[in-house]
């Protein structure tokens, strides 16, 4: 038998789930009594339009392990992970979203993963409970995610996990406007796993990751932590002056051996004046990106802010 952790933070953020949140806090405590003998449950509000603020308040006063977060503004999903992680006062976090796609009951084979000398286990669904398209964009996202992350288990990833919080530490000053707490917890640890879990349907409305949001994380961890797209744009200009070199050396060689008549002109002059043009443009703007993002980051913009916080101690079992 696994020993329980001695302590448990449970992070969820928070977006238009009013309606879940008493259910979701109802399936948790159980399992929470019995995996650990002290936790916490931290809702983060990310400034949702909905009553989920007054539902938190609510829970918060029924139960004295809830504790409650509100943003000033709405920062995105990852930057409301990272200030309820920062704000864990438990042994191990645990983060799950607030749809109840990740089941509760799942946390305790975390854990037992975790116990066999890991630092941080995901719970990967068996099978996705999304639309064709969106669960193609989660695997496009996965395998931009395992670039990022040089991390084979990267594939594996999701956003219910379980990790030892001392692994912040190695980004307690972190600042950058962009976060991807999976790229954050590799710098603390390299020590991943991975359990299959069940993946329930979404208990109530609709899920606000959208393909476009899907998108714009992947190209924001790809230029926000790792200098592919850099090595990318160098090798797609590699190969335009390998083909304009290629161009170059078959209209010399047909020049000498049929004569000048042979030569195509202004039309093959403007297709390569072309190539070379495309890959001075993509290489620029991908170097404008990193710029972009070093002017941001030399604003010092904060990476959330909390406008509130209800407070409670760690329940302890």
């Amino acid at each position: 038998m696994v020993e329980r952790p001695p302590s448990l933070s449970v992070i969820v953020p928070v977006y238009r789930s009013a309606g879940i949140l008493p259910a979701l806090v109802e399936r948790l405590e159980p399992v929470l009594r019995e995996a650990a003998s002290e936790f916490e449950l931290i809702l983060v509000d990310d400034c949702s339009p909905d009553e989920s603020w007054r539902v938190i308040g609510e829970l918060a006063r029924k139960h004295a392990f809830v504790r409650g977060l509100r943003m000033m503004r709405n920062y995105g999903q990852h930057n409301a992970l990272l200030c309820g992680i920062r704000s864990a006062r438990c042994d191990v976090v645990v983060t799950m979203d607030d749809d109840l796609q990740h089941p509760p009951e799942e946390i305790p084979r975390l854990l037992e993963e975790l116990a066999r000398g890991h630092d941080v286990v995901y719970g990967s669904p068996r099978t996705e409970q999304h639309g064709l398209l969106r669960d193609l964009a989660s695997v496009i996202t996965k395998i931009v995610l395992q670039r990022a992350m040089g991390s084979a288990t990267a594939r594996k990833s999701s956003a219910f996990r379980v990790f030892r919080t001392d692994v912040r530490n190695a980004f307690a000053d972190y600042r950058g406007q962009f976060v991807s707490i999976d790229v954050l917890l590799t710098w603390g640890s390299t020590r991943f796993s991975a359990v299959d879990v069940r993946h329930d349907p979404r208990k109530e409305g609709v899920s606000n990751y959208t393909i476009r949001k899907l998108i714009t994380h992947a190209l924001n961890m790809l230029t926000g932590f790792s200098v592919f797209p850099l090595q990318l744009a160098s090798m797609v200009g590699f190969l335009a002056v390998l083909f304009g070199l290629g161009i170059l050396a078959f209209v010399l060689i047909r020049y000498w051996v049929e004569g000048s008549d042979s030569s195509p002109g202004f039309p093959f002059l403007a297709s390569i004046i072309a190539i070379f043009s495309g890959a001075q443009l993509f290489a620029l703007g991908i170097m404008g990106e990193y710029l972009a993002r070093m002017h941001f980051r030399m604003m010092e913009r904060p990476t959330y802010a909390v406008a509130e916080e209800l407070q409670c101690e760690p329940e302890r079992d």
